[in-house]
């Protein structure tokens, strides 16, 4: 994730969590939180991208540039342009996740698929993706929680060799419901390591290949 993404990252989760406030600060997350480590899944639509024209170059004199920001100092913040349709876009963000490297754990912090893209297996490419991330920092340990209610993400977890391990009573601010705590602590070893290969390949069969790439 790039601080470029972020309109249409707030965009998911905005669709995802509809009655979280505030939103997350994904900027601040982003360039201020060194544990913070976010992934987007991306969808290129070439027709959109060969019709975008290249933007002009803009010159700003140094005083027309204090001239304005004084000016919006006066009349409130700027609102955001509105963002393109979903056709127009060359690079479409359909999903993301953040996972945190903390000293002894990665912890799974948010993930989020855009409406018309759920139920494609991305929810699962993330998860994928989340747990290549920590092998690559070489944390043993995979931590997350989700929603008692949320039966499918739980049974996907589980899928994966997370094991519930407690219960965080009313940990969702908007309706009080519980969080399962869910954990992974063999990420390293030869035994997941082999069975997520497999996994990776079952997932791969039934829903195509991915450019997986990771910083």
């Amino acid at each position: 994730m790039t601080v470029e993404d972020i309109p249409q990252v707030l965009e998911i989760e905005h669709q995802s969590f509809p009655t979280m406030w505030p939103p997350t600060a994904f900027k601040r997350e982003l360039q201020q939180n060194r544990l913070a480590n976010y992934i987007v899944l991306i969808e290129h639509n070439s027709a959109a991208a060969a019709s975008t024209p290249e933007p002009e170059p803009q010159h700003h004199a140094a005083n027309l540039s204090r001239l304005f920001g004084e000016l919006r100092q006066i009349l409130g913040p700027r609102e955001e342009p509105p963002l393109p349709r979903i056709e127009d876009r060359p690079e479409l963000i359909v999903g993301f996740i953040g996972v945190w490297m903390l000293p002894d754990e990665a912890h799974i912090v948010t993930v989020a698929i855009r409406d018309s893209y759920r139920r494609q297996g991305l929810g699962e490419l993330l998860l994928i993706a989340a747990i290549d991330l920590a092998q690559a920092q070489r944390q043993p340990l995979l931590t997350l929680e989700v929603r008692v209610s949320n039966e499918a993400a739980v049974a996907l977890y589980e899928k994966y060799g997370f094991e519930r391990v407690g219960l965080r009573p009313r940990y969702y601010s908007d309706d009080h419901e519980d969080a399962l705590v869910l954990t992974v602590n063999s990420v390293l070893t030869e035994e997941f390591s082999a069975r997520f290969a497999e996994l990776r390949s079952e997932h791969r069969r039934r829903w195509g290949d991915f450019d997986l790439t990771l910083p």
